[in-house]
């Protein structure tokens, strides 16, 4: 037998536990996938935004994969932190899998990011999803007019959700209180601003699509501001700029070639979405071109943003055009990235964000860490889809398997469940993650919903250990 520990139940995580127990090179693995959180899934179900119903349904195929007889779920069991030293569960297995993800995101380093009213896209897609840790976290949503920095599609679930009104989303898993903030919420202009193009931006074609059929919003870009753009002037494939393109024209991928192609059917129409006959409730505003440089103050709290002006400068990138513009906002949300964080015991890559590894085996000092290995954003950084965790996990799986003969030599415990509880912790076994989602489903028809998220640490073990299914 090989016992194997992965720590993280997001799809990195449980599409590694699925490769260990499928593959056939070595017939006996078990597998105990831990997670800080008492429910799995990791970003499925706390990233993916609630009316996002079909990918959040990949969720029953995780499902199948933790249910598997050689795959163990144990939530709310910490590694690192203020939890288990790493080192420790190392005694408990003979090989460790880290799938951590990448837990916090990029700053923007200007002045007044840290005002009241400046905010991660994070805090808010926690808030959102109900996040546990997030249950002291307020979104009053009193203002009037929101700036999201950021051009990908974290950027987009945020302005689709501020767009939305209470009853589209009635329906979801949004948490009660939540769903109340959004009732009540007075935003009006939603302001999307990326540094770079049209061409350049991260969102995929779908979701941008998605808020041109807003029902109580409308999408309006600017056709000027959007032809500083050559390849938005041009967006016809090519391997090459032709002779006949605009200046500094780049080669479009067919994914930036859709998305201009949108744009560009936008900008024909003028004001769009499918609100835009009568008063929509709420505009979103896509901007380019604008790279902040000041959140601006106004009684303590965050009253605006000051963007440079740039233009693209010939080579893929932007220059200032020595311009400036400001855009009055009372909350300022930045979704310009992802980056993962130091786990205590491991090494760490702070420029990249990364535990440095080879082919997944973690790297210490230069040297493969026999018993250790990354998969997932940790080991690669926040890029690719959910899809792409699929070869991340495989890769990593190879090379423990290939270690396979010297790890049979590493000792574990004969229960690694007993060692847990032995130590002071309360692992959140399948059964009880099954309780917390019927606990969800009673909280939902209390409410007059489908299920709905319980939003707090104490609200979910409660339930998974059978008790007070806790409130809204």
């Amino acid at each position: 037998m090989l016992r194997v520990a992965v720590v993280g139940s997001g799809p990195s995580g449980v599409y590694t536990a699925q490769a260990l127990v499928e593959q056939d090179r070595v017939p006996d693995v078990h597998v105990h996938v831990l997670d800080r959180l008492p429910c799995p899934y990791g970003l499925v179900r706390y990233g993916v935004a609630p009316d996002h119903e079909k990918i959040k349904s990949l969720q029953n195929s995780l499902r199948t994969v933790l249910e598997h007889e050689r795959i163990t779920f144990l939530g709310n069991v910490e590694v690192g932190g203020d939890g288990i030293p790493s080192e420790r569960i190392g005694e408990l297995y003979q090989a460790v899998v880290y799938c951590v993800g990448a837990a916090t995101d990029r700053g923007l380093a200007i002045p007044g990011e840290d005002l009241p009213g400046s905010c991660s896209a994070t805090e808010f897609v926690s808030w959102y999803s109900a996040h546990p840790d997030a249950a002291a976290n307020s979104f009053a949503l009193q203002a009037r007019s929101v700036v999201v920095i950021g051009v990908g599609n974290v950027a987009v679930d945020v302005a689709r959700i501020l767009a939305r009104s209470a009853e589209e989303l009635r329906p979801t898993d949004v948490p009660h209180r939540a769903l109340g903030a959004l009732a009540g919420s007075r935003v009006r202009e939603v302001h999307m601003a990326g540094r770079r193009g049209p061409s350049q931006a991260r969102f995929t074609t779908k979701e941008l699509r998605e808020l041109g059929a807003l029902p109580r919003a409308r999408v309006v870009v600017d056709k000027a501001e959007l032809a500083l753009d050559p390849a938005y002037i041009d967006p016809s494939p090519r391997s090459a700029p032709a002779l006949s393109s605009p200046p500094n024209a780049l080669p479009l991928t067919a994914a930036a070639r859709r998305n201009v192609e949108v744009l560009r059917g936008w900008a024909a129409a003028g004001a769009t979405g499918a609100g835009a006959e009568g008063d929509p409730l709420r505009t979103i505003h896509l901007r380019f071109f604008l790279r902040p440089v000041e959140l601006l103050e106004r009684d303590g709290r965050v009253a605006g943003v000051r963007f440079a002006r740039t233009v693209p400068d010939g080579s893929g990138g932007v220059r200032d055009a020595g311009t400036y513009e400001d855009i009055d906002a009372q909350l300022v949300l930045r979704a310009v990235g992802y980056r993962g964080l130091p786990l205590p015991g491991l090494p760490f890559d702070p420029a990249r964000g990364t535990v440095p590894h080879l082919a997944g085996r973690v790297l210490r000092d230069g040297v493969p860490s026999p018993g250790e290995y990354v998969a997932g954003w940790i080991k690669r950084g926040p890029t690719g889809v959910i899809g792409s965790n699929r070869s991340c996990a495989k890769e990593t799986v190879t090379s423990l398997l290939d270690d396979a003969t010297l790890l049979a030599g590493r000792p574990s415990a004969p229960d690694p469940v007993a060692a847990l509880r032995a130590w002071g912790l309360r692992p959140v076994e399948w059964d009880g993650w099954l309780s917390i989602e019927q606990a969800e489903a009673v909280l939902g028809r209390s409410l007059g919903r489908g299920p709905v998220k319980i939003p707090d640490w104490a609200g979910l073990l409660s339930a998974a250990d059978g008790g007070d299914r806790g409130g809204p």
